[in-house]
């Protein structure tokens, strides 16, 4: 482990080979966006995925029940799960955990059904730790077409479910986009008066694609593809995840702009953990590497996992999440 500016480290993580198969990532065509975070299996694969594995001791969640509804102004409304500390032992539960919950933000049309956040829904509910997960408007069960939404949308979204439906301070887990959005939700927290800022403990960043919009999908774009953009207002670029094409509208892209975090001073008095596959093809380790030396952060650690892609959904990345998780709970709860 290498020390960095403003003890910031660089950990990689090399678990056996024997243990888990090396993959290949898989190619793209050229002339794509470099960046197009994607979004997790839903239907079968995702109620297959909210098993628990085998002799992994995780409770199996209750994925199949109907999600809660918060309702939003102009008919709006998002779908989600709140895991609360059930039973005789609450109160035991809730001084264990002094009151820190857990959010999980999804990626880009990513819902609340994939395997990350049944995994850390289950995890949850085995130590009776405060958990929520929902979808933003347009993604999975909320309401709203996709291709209406863009960056602010999905903030504010996150932003009206983690002040609403939660108490006290909170870990905020961000997948992909959802690392952006939870950077974004910390940042106008963090802005306001104590009580408000109090409500920030720690920040797990999974594959985090603050930006993306500018710079992996702008960027990225041919001259053909901006010309079709400015006339048309919208382009379908081809997923390498389903047969559904990537539909990226010219509101997504200007109210990316909007809502950048990387051009402009970041300051998080906690602790930030950041999880990366070195064999991510969608978001590049210099990503991590530029989030980690943007931020003003005392408490800021890279974790590299040799092999993993952008998903992050093996046995052994779920694991790492949920030990990195529970690490950053005993940083929150240390005495100071």
């Amino acid at each position: 482990m290498t020390d960095l500016p403003h003890r910031r480290r660089v950990a990689l993580s090399c678990p056996p080979k024997t243990r888990t198969p090396a993959r290949t990532p898989a190619r793209k065509p050229p002339g794509k966006p470099a960046l197009r975070p994607i979004h997790t299996p839903t239907g079968a694969a995702a109620r297959d995925a909210c098993a628990p594995r085998p002799g992994s001791g995780e409770p199996a969640t209750a994925a199949a029940a109907p999600p809660e509804r918060l309702d939003l102004d102009q008919g709006r409304a998002i779908a989600y799960h709140l895991t609360r500390p059930l039973g005789d032992d609450k109160a035991a539960t809730e001084r264990r955990n002094q009151g820190v919950g857990v959010v999980f933000l999804g990626g880009f049309r990513s819902d609340m059904t994939g395997t990350k956040a049944t995994h850390l829904e289950a995890w949850a509910a085995a130590r009776g730790q405060g958990f929520l997960r929902f979808d933003y408007t347009g993604h999975g069960a909320s309401s709203g077409r996709f291709e209406d939404g863009a960056i602010g949308d999905w903030a504010d979204d996150a932003y009206e479910a983690i002040t609403r439906l939660t108490e006290g301070p909170q870990i905020l887990v961000g997948s992909s986009m959802g690392g952006w959005i939870a950077l974004l939700v910390m940042r106008r927290l963090l802005s306001q008066g104590a009580p408000a800022r109090a409500r920030v403990a720690g920040f797990v960043g999974i594959a985090a694609a603050p930006d993306f919009t500018e710079d992996s999908m702008a960027a990225g774009f041919s001259d053909a593809q901006k010309a079709a953009l400015s006339r048309d207002g919208r382009l379908e670029l081809p997923s390498d995840y389903g047969d559904e094409p990537y539909v990226v509208t010219h509101r997504l892209i200007e109210d990316g702009r909007n809502h950048l975090t990387l051009r402009t001073p970041l300051a998080l008095p906690i602790p930030v953990r950041l999880l990366q596959g070195s064999a991510d093809a969608d978001v590049p380790t210099s990503v991590a590497l530029r989030l980690l030396e943007h931020i003003d952060c005392e408490d800021a650690r890279l974790i590299l996992v040799k092999g993993a892609d952008h998903r992050m959904s093996e046995p052994r990345e779920l694991d790492l999440l949920t030990a990195t998780i529970e690490e950053v709970l005993e940083r929150v709860l240390a005495p100071t």
